[in-house]
């Protein structure tokens, strides 16, 4: 296939045949698979054409599948397909009747099976949300301990609080299920679209296996919690309160996974999630209850799951005989503190709150399994295509569609790759790097010690000697785990462990590390780009911060031109890159991997498998730009794996190795490889190579560990006592010392660019990546505004009418809801956006781009236009719907307290991305932080009621100093009276003997609040520069 079109569809034997009728015939020594690749492409198409009489007339596509209807293998297939299909000749299962290829029992098991492998490969994230929703427990039991909560009015709230904040906590548990889910519905797309399962057989094992984690996180809950805080004693209490949190919990599970198929994406998932969050918590009763609720917004109090187990949690603790006795109010304790929280229902409603719970489980697995069934995977975004390729697109469908070809003669099409290695903009010093007795060892893998290997240190690397010069291209291969990549990155200096030895040269001169990367390219087989910025921006953001300072804007943006013309990627220059699979292609990608390394100018360049994962067609591009770059006189290594023969002849030099590390071959390859295929040949009992056969293919069969025991040979013996080791060991020797009047290369500055430089460069890209991510600031954006519009319809114009104590805590415990689950939207929707550039920027680091604290600076500035922006308009929702105090003072103080909120969260978020080795740890880590938040901010329990043992926890959470500056500010100088338990009290009075909350204290809050965003994002910069979790 072609460009979408069938060029041929028949016998194998045959294809060769139909090519030579068109003119075109494959070399001797040519694989068919890459002839075939290549005949159909423009570029590469005239030097198969064998008709020297006649002149190459480019021939289209069209024209293939024109000639290939006359061919008589086509005319075969056209004649077969005009006959029916008889059923009566083939067996009866020919055609298939059914959609799946097992039953649905089968199907399930298959599902069930795979989904519990999945859990068990991932039980470090299950494990260790259940060991911290232990330690949460234990925290949350001493924070209500018995001891000082008795069985009254006044402590029967901090009771209320204690069953909101289990509910709260097992709800959030859930969360993790997001992120989850989101990640892995790519994958259930694509089977399900090739009829791998139903929907059903996927979401069904889903909620089975989640069963027992949620059994067991309520029980552990409520075994550890239920007694020690002093819950009603009857048995029975306590395992009605567990059965009701074991549903709560499978509701919030069900509930995200819902989501995430909905939204079905990773980074509009999270503030969707946190939405629904906020939601569910203003209208699950506790927060503000059912009386305090507009009346035409009441029906939201029956649609929050929230609300039966509320209802369900409270019904059983305060129908207890304990809680009968009489209250000020002559009704009982219990029923006045369930009236006063608007939950005042019969004890009978614990089983319909049960009831209801089951039905929210069942609605929510029914809308996974239908939106898993009916809604499309979301389709790959466009990217961006230049005016200048738009036109090159529409000449070539001219030519595809006009009677008239172009003619691609072989000296024009010669003549232009030739002038594609031109690239002297920028002179550049070619050097030489040797190396000699290079050893590499590792600690041995604690499996193996426990087995009982010997050797504490493993041996990588044994003896390595050799030499790369510039102007020769040499291959690195050898059977998987002989070392190549390891001998790579050892190098070049990029292993982060273990223990090195030997003699490395760059130039004659021993190689220090910081100059080595100033003057070298390493290009990795996994191509890691950032996604959202173009082909052109990537190069030249490296060429920017790896050319010398010297270089003018003008300069460097000529080199950038040319380094695309040359690498073959100026048609596609303004496209995103994007993530692999959508994106640019997988041979492009290689490609911008070598423009980035090579626009900074490189004397050494090290390829890790350019090829790999490419057709022919791809490859051979890829081989002749790498081509183009050593003929500029650079030196030039790759690591090839298993090459076609025109690939690996394309090589000047080979440095074979076997496993363990050790040369058997260094030396250079010859015409047609005769020199290696001598080599080797000589070895007694080494089979000669077949006619036409790919030497690459047979070195690597007959050196290999199977073949080597067979024959009894020691190959790397056999090498070291060869006459290629002594001249490889002279070459080593020679290039060893340096020219004469050759300088050691030295740079007064560690960075090509100044420390200001870099930060501008990488705002840059920063500001380019984020203006280029809707999914993520729009969303948050959005989620902002919608959280804002109920926020002000809850409390619609009630922001100065605080006529008693319920007023002020709907007003409280709704600030408490936007500030903590909009921080955690926040803190939420940047871990992926950080752990998803990680990669990226050990690269770049590695490449000696920039230091920690220009790109850690940079992440933490460009955040903050769009949380000042977040705050903004929280301010313009809410302010005007709510009606707060129109001062100036307070207004500021209002968005001054959201904005350090957001941006606190925001840059708390950054730091776990920093200080965790995975995203999904860091998802679990936040979530034990955001619990800690929750139940030290002040609003469950006073700062001046909390434990002396664990008020510490209350002064360092930031959301408490959040909320003290919110309150103080609107209501901390306002004398008006009101009842508080009974007894007559100003607002400023109530915030200071209940909360402890200073109005001529807010200069110091405000201080707080500044130094927490100030102290996150320089612990950020510490632990950008100081953790590094990738091991080479």
């Amino acid at each position: 296939m072609a460009e979408g079109k069938v060029v041929y569809h028949g016998p194998s034997d045959n294809v060769v045949e139909f090519f030579e009728n068109c003119g075109f015939r494959s070399p001797p020594r040519k694989g068919i698979s890459d002839f075939l690749q290549e005949v159909v492409s423009q570029k590469d198409q005239a030097k198969y054409w064998y008709d020297e009489d006649q002149p190459h007339s480019y021939v289209t596509v069209d024209n293939f599948v024109d000639m290939f209807k006359d061919f008589h293998v086509g005319k075969k297939l056209d004649e077969e397909l005009q006959e029916p299909f008889n059923r009566s000749e083939f067996h009866k299962d020919a055609l298939s009747f059914n959609i799946y290829s097992l039953t649905k029992w089968e199907l399930f098991k298959a599902c069930l099976a795979r989904e519990w492998l999945l859990m068990k490969r991932n039980s470090f994230v299950h494990v260790f949300k259940s060991a911290q929703l232990v330690v949460i427990a234990l925290v949350t039991m001493t924070v209500f301990l018995r001891t000082w909560m008795k069985v009254d009015e006044i402590h029967s709230n901090f009771f209320m609080s204690s069953l909101f904040y289990a509910l709260l906590r097992l709800v959030c548990n859930g969360t993790a299920e997001l992120s989850l889910t989101a990640s892995r519905l790519a994958v259930f797309y694509k089977q399900r679209d090739f009829y791998f399962y139903p929907a059903w057989a996927y979401s069904v094992p889903s909620a089975i296996l989640k069963i027992p984690f949620s059994l067991i996180d309520a029980f552990l809950w409520t075994a550890l919690t239920y007694y020690v805080i002093g819950y009603s004693p009857e048995p029975e209490r306590f395992f009605k309160q567990f059965i009701l949190l074991f549903l709560v919990h499978q509701v919030a599970i069900s509930l995200f996974r819902l989501i995430a198929s909905l939204v079905r994406n990773p980074s509009l998932a999270a503030p969707v999630g946190l939405f629904s969050l906020i939601v569910m918590f203003l209208f699950g009763g506790f927060i503000i209850p059912k009386t305090s609720l507009p009346s035409w917004l009441e029906w939201g109090f029956w649609l929050s799951p929230l609300v039966y187990a509320e209802i369900g949690a409270t019904g059983n603790e305060f129908h207890a005989p304990r809680w009968q006795k009489l209250s000020s109010s002559n009704i009982t304790i219990g029923q006045q503190a369930l009236k006063d929280s608007g939950l005042d229902f019969s004890e009978y409603f614990y089983w319909i709150s049960i009831g209801a719970l089951l039905g929210f489980w069942l609605v929510f697995n029914l809308g996974f399994t239908c939106a898993l069934s009916y809604l499309k995977s979301p389709g790959s975004s466009r990217t961006i295509i230049s005016h200048e390729r738009l036109s090159r697109l529409k000449e070539k469908e001219s030519l595809n569609n006009s009677p008239r070809k172009k003619k691609l003669t072989r000296i024009e099409t010669r003549i232009r790759v030739e002038d594609s290695t031109n690239i002297g903009v920028l002179p550049f010093e070619p050097l030489t790097i040797s190396f000699e007795k290079v050893q590499y060892f590792v600690d041995l893998p604690q499996k193996l010690r426990e087995q009982g290997v010997p050797p504490k240190r493993l041996q990588l690397l044994q003896d390595i000697t050799g030499a790369f010069r510039p102007g020769v291209l040499t291959a690195l291969m050898g059977v998987s785990g002989a070392g190549k990549t390891t001998l790579m990155d050892v190098l070049s200096g990029r292993k982060t462990g273990g223990i090195i030895e030997g003699d490395i040269r760059i130039g004659g001169h021993p190689k220090v590390q910081e100059t080595y990367a100033r003057i070298s390219g390493y290009c990795e087989q996994s191509d890691i780009h950032s996604p959202q910025i173009t082909v052109e921006e990537s190069v030249t953001y490296s060429a920017w911060l790896r050319l010398p300072a010297q270089v003018d804007r003008t300069v460097r943006s000529e080199f950038v031109r040319e380094v695309l013309q040359m690498i073959e990627l100026d048609e596609i220059k303004d496209e995103l890159v994007g993530v692999p699979g959508r994106g640019i292609s997988t041979e492009q990608r290689k490609r911008l991997t070598i423009a980035v390394e090579l626009v900074s100018n490189p004397s050494i360049m090290f390829m890790d498998e350019p090829t790999s994962g490419l057709d022919a067609r791809a490859a051979a591009i890829v081989m002749r730009v790498v081509k183009n770059i050593v003929s500029t006189r650079r030196t030039v290594v790759c690591t090839i794996h298993q090459p076609s023969i025109d690939i690996f002849e394309a090589f000047d030099e080979l440095i074979l190795m076997k496993i363990g590390g050790q040369l058997i071959y260094s030396g250079a390859l010859g015409q047609n490889s005769s020199k290696l295929i001598e080599y080797f040949e000589r070895i007694p009992g080494v089979p000669n190579i077949k006619e036409n056969y790919n030497p690459a293919t047979w070195m690597l069969e007959v050196t290999g560990p199977s073949a080597e025991a067979k024959l009894g040979l020691d190959f790397a013996q056999l090498y070291r006592e060869s006459h290629l080791c002594r001249e490889n060991d002279d070459l080593v020797r020679e290039l060893s010392c340096p020219a004469e009047g050759a300088k050691k290369l030295h740079f007064s500055t560690r960075f090509a660019q100044n420390e200001w430089e870099q930060f501008k460069a990488c705002l840059w890209k920063q500001h380019l990546s984020y203006w280029r991510n809707p999914q993520y600031n729009l969303g948050r954006l959005t989620i902002t505004a919608a959280s804002s519009l109920l926020f002000g319809a809850l409390l619609w114009q009630k922001g100065q009418t605080v006529d008693n104590e319920q007023d002020f805590f709907n007003i409280l415990g709704s600030m408490f809801v936007l500030l903590q689950f909009m921080g955690i939207g926040n803190c939420s929707s940047v871990l992926p956006c950080i752990a998803s550039e990680r990669n990226v920027v050990y690269r770049e680091r590695f490449a000696g781009m920039y230091s920690s604290w220009a790109y850690s600076f940079a992440q933490v500035i460009i955040e903050i236009p769009y949380i000042f922006l977040q705050a903004v308009l929280f301010l313009a929702i809410t302010y005007p719907t709510i009606n707060f105090h129109w001062t100036l003072y307070q207004v500021f103080w209002y968005v001054y307290a959201m904005f350090c909120t957001l941006l606190y969260f925001s840059y708390f978020g950054i730091l776990l991305a920093a200080l965790t080795p995975t995203f999904p740890v860091a998802m679990v880590l936040a979530s034990f932080c955001y619990t800690m938040f929750n139940l030290f901010s002040g609003f469950l329990v006073p700062g001046p009621k909390i434990p002396k043992w664990w008020v510490w926890g209350y002064w360092i959470c930031p959301v408490a100093w959040s909320l003290n500056g919110l309150l103080t500010s609107q209501y901390g100088d306002q004398n008006k009276v009101i009842v508080v338990h009974g007894e007559k009290k100003t607002i400023s009075d109530f915030l200071e003997s209940i909360h402890g909350y200073y109005y001529n204290e807010l200069k110091y809050v405000a201080i707080v609040l500044l130094a927490f965003p100030l102290v996150f994002a320089f612990a950020f910069g510490v632990a950008t520069e100081k953790l590094n979790f990738q091991r080479r």
